[in-house]
């Protein structure tokens, strides 16, 4: 039973707890042993306490026997990025400098979750303080691809989407400042939401760059994250920047199809670097949403879109070093050396460069979305431009165009951080080495419904989400 629930999806446990098909206990069972077991081969697990997710699962069965309200995702064991803070409960952030850390509040998105009666059982491993595409922590050890543990997880939400794709847990959330959700989406063959900037409240994540951070969920289904993402998204007080715009019912437009849907495919930029093998695969997708109903939409993005890399990775080091700017200065040597080197970097960015980089994304922006979106209602794209490298080979140690490879691993992702924008990550395939890979579907601002809508008539025609690493 507890291999066969690992399998199942979040949506499945969700309505198996509800039903009395299984239990929370049982549910969470399962999620643990995994997590004991294959957790550690795989470096996903910063920290649990079995006893403490075990004693949260039977008092979830309690409530449902005794006919209590119920969330969506009451009793579904869930576990985060360990950047989230909960009141009384460490949270490291992938750091030595905050491996002792103790918050006196808890994140509105795991307060979110908590309403909806999700179960927070563990701490998920992570890139050092969410700044690394790769997956490489060299302070707490560098999570491993379920699907073949040479290769990297994609970063910096590294140990959730190894967690969600290894089966050790049913969710997950991640943060995206450049990539970070959709990279490990992509190279675990999960779903990943980025989504719209100031959708989902930032209350108690720790900070990396205020004004590109982004947090959403990774599952193994699009429904799944739906389901999760309704549970997070929305305004709250406690975030001053988080939109006052109405959250649409997520889980309602799934059912909507994609007949008459407007897909635009760009003609330059996002596949000219992109490696044949995965540029097949994404454009194969393609044909599954034009069987569907959905028409396509030749599209030529604006040249601006070419600086828009270089001016996330200028603001994310920028934004990121002020808040380390302490820390920097006194403790250093605690940093890891990718970390450490780029912080520091941050520090001597010149003023007008940095306000260029932000007075510049509105009217880009506005060119960007005139021209995808006036004739188009979605953009796919690809997520990466090749397969996912071994963890050998991007080793920073060892490789002295390190900064040039994140460059061009960001060249489908940083722009839509730059924008703002929604993205969903989708699997759509394997290459020939047997690893994962995904195409992006970009939306309008705060259109993550669309995307949910498109994502889901894709999965519905397709099984690339069923498919498991199992056993790791």
């Amino acid at each position: 039973m507890s291999n066969d629930l690992c399998e199942r999806d979040l949506s499945w446990v969700a309505a198996a707890i509800t039903d009395k098909t299984i239990s929370a206990e049982e549910a969470t069972r399962a999620a643990i042993a995994r997590l004991e077991t294959v957790g550690p081969t795989l470096h996903a697990v910063q920290a649990m306490d079995p006893d403490l997710a075990i004693d949260a699962a039977r008092q979830a069965d309690v409530k449902l026997a005794r006919g209590q309200e119920l969330g969506p995702l009451h009793g579904v064991p869930l576990a985060h990025k360990d950047m989230f803070y909960r009141k009384g409960r460490i949270s490291g952030c992938g750091s030595k400098i905050r491996a002792e850390f103790v918050p006196d509040v808890t994140a509105s998105v795991l307060a979110g979750l908590d309403r909806a009666g999700a179960l927070d059982i563990a701490r998920l491993n992570m890139v050092e303080f969410a700044l690394g595409v790769t997956g490489h922590n060299e302070v707490t050890g560098t999570p491993m691809n379920p699907w073949n543990t040479a290769h990297i997880t994609g970063g910096s939400s590294s140990g959730s989407g190894a967690a969600v794709a290894g089966r050790l847990i049913y969710g997950a959330l991640g943060s995206d400042t450049g990539g970070s959700i959709r990279f490990p989406a992509c190279c675990n063959g999960v779903v990943g939401m980025k989504p719209t900037w100031s959708r989902v409240s930032r209350f108690g994540a720790m900070p990396l760059s205020a004004s590109l951070d982004t947090i959403g969920p990774l599952t193994r289904t699009v429904r799944d994250n739906a389901l999760m993402f309704q549970a997070i998204a929305g305004h709250d007080p406690n975030d001053a920047t988080s939109s006052r715009l109405d959250v649409p019912d997520y889980a309602a437009a799934l059912s909507g199809g994609v007949k008459g849907l407007r897909v635009a495919v760009p003609e330059n930029y996002f596949f000219e670097p992109v490696d044949d093998e995965i540029a097949d695969l994404v454009r194969t997708s393609l044909d599954v949403l034009t069987d569907a109903g959905a028409e396509i939409i030749p599209v030529t993005v604006p040249e601006s879109i070419r600086v828009t890399n270089a001016f996330t990775s200028l603001i994310t080091a920028t934004e990121g070093a002020s808040i380390h700017q302490t820390w920097l200065t006194e403790c250093f040597d605690d940093y890891g050396r990718q970390t450490g080197a780029r912080l520091m970097a941050g520090l001597t960015t010149p003023a007008t460069r940095y306000l260029q980089a932000r007075s510049l994304r509105a009217p880009i922006l506005a060119e960007f979305h005139d021209a995808v979106f006036t004739d188009a209602d979605v953009l796919h794209i690809p997520v990466m431009i090749s397969t996912p490298p071994t963890i050998a080979d991007t080793d920073n140690a060892d490789n002295p165009g390190f900064m040039d490879m994140i460059t061009k691993m960001g060249l489908c992702t940083r722009p839509i951080n730059y924008l703002g924008l929604p993205a969903l990550t989708i699997p759509c395939g394997f290459t020939a080495n047997g690893l994962p890979t995904a195409f992006q579907l970009v939306g309008r601002p705060f259109d993550e419904a669309t995307l949910y809508r498109a994502g889901e008539a894709y999965q519905h025609s397709t099984d690339w989400h069923e498919k498991s690493p199992l056993p790791v």
